[in-house]
């Protein structure tokens, strides 16, 4: 072989390798939307349940996907922005959680979102219809808006003697906040009890909310779901124990951290759910064509220990209901 042949077989073997891995398809990127904190061990799990579902449908990350986050951190205001961001890098798709799922929305139209939402998503303009989504959206509805009836039920099983409820919100939360609010206060017309909304944003406004409520002689509480009082879980069930107000929540974590009764999904399994359909959606199918997953587990956890402090005896009724028990 001639020199000058060599010297260019030679350069194109060492150019190759670099065209091959120049060639081959980058990973894709998953967006992930939440308005919670990551710091939150909670939270954490249930992001393990999602990771979980991804890595069964074949996808983990730092091998195969890669997965941008997107924390707002209980600042509703910071979602929209957050959401134009991801937007902006052109992700595979969106995963959102809660409001997260609007400001997903309304930063694309064409990028594939995965949402987990408590509200109706066809009313919220997330999809045409559950059983055919139509559009750029799909995920997971776990009905807590509908569940404010059911929870005034289990209250005043609790209480009987009681006939004034207090419902705590954040006005921060709109959509849900309406929709629970229309719902409970609807239940408790036809039950003859009488509903006093409270609006609560920050720390300082839950301590005065409770105040509030036990000035005005509630005689129990119905905590709206919301990602902020998620976060400050611990800090409702002191200010309950400390008003004599006995509460219920949406979801077991709160029951877990001291509060007295919550009922509601399974939010880890909902979590499980969305990596499923981002798994499938990663691999070609089109969000349009997955139907809208509806939660069907619902849980009442009791805490018995928290029962004692509010010196309440649970009756034994409910507690032979209960799927938990925590004493």
């Amino acid at each position: 072989m001639r020199r000058r042949e060599f010297i260019v077989t030679l350069g194109g073997a060492a150019v190759w390798p670099l065209v091959a891995r120049a060639q081959q398809p980058a990973m894709p990127v998953v967006g992930f939307l939440n308005a919670g904190v990551l710091a939150d061990p909670v939270v954490a799990d249930r992001l393990r349940a999602f990771r979980q579902a991804l890595g069964e449908a074949g996808y983990v990350e730092g091998r195969n996907v890669v997965i941008e986050y997107r924390w707002a951190e209980g600042r509703y205001d910071r979602l929209p922005a957050l959401a134009a961001e991801l937007a902006s890098q052109h992700v595979a798709v969106i995963v959102a959680g809660g409001t997260a799922s609007l400001a997903a929305k309304n930063a694309t139209a064409t990028i594939p979102i995965v949402f987990n939402i408590a509200e109706d998503p066809v009313s919220l303009g997330l999809v045409a219809s559950l059983g055919r989504p139509g559009g750029n959206a799909t995920g997971v509805n776990f009905f807590v808006g509908e569940l404010g009836a059911k929870q005034l039920g289990l209250l005043h099983e609790l209480i009987p003697a009681a006939t004034r409820i207090g419902m705590l919100v954040n006005p921060n939360s709109l959509a849900e906040t309406e929709r629970i609010t229309k719902d409970v206060t609807t239940a408790a017309s036809a039950s003859g009890l009488k509903i006093e909304v409270v609006q609560a944003s920050n720390s300082r406004e839950i301590e005065a909310a409770f105040e509030t409520l036990a000035r005005n002689g509630a005689d129990a509480l119905l905590v709206g779901a919301d990602p902020f009082f998620f976060s400050r879980r611990l800090e409702f069930a002191i200010q309950a124990v400390r008003h004599g107000k006995p509460a219920l929540y949406n979801v077991r974590e709160y029951a877990e951290a001291g509060g007295l009764m919550s009922y509601g999904t399974h939010l880890r399994e909902a979590y499980r759910q969305m990596g499923i359909y981002t798994g499938k959606i990663l691999k070609g199918v089109k969000p349009a064509d997955l139907p809208v997953m509806q939660s069907s587990k619902f849980e009442l956890v009791i805490n018995l220990i928290t029962a004692r402090a509010l010196g309440i005896e649970i009756p034994p009724m409910l507690l032979a209901r209960a799927d938990e028990i925590i004493e």
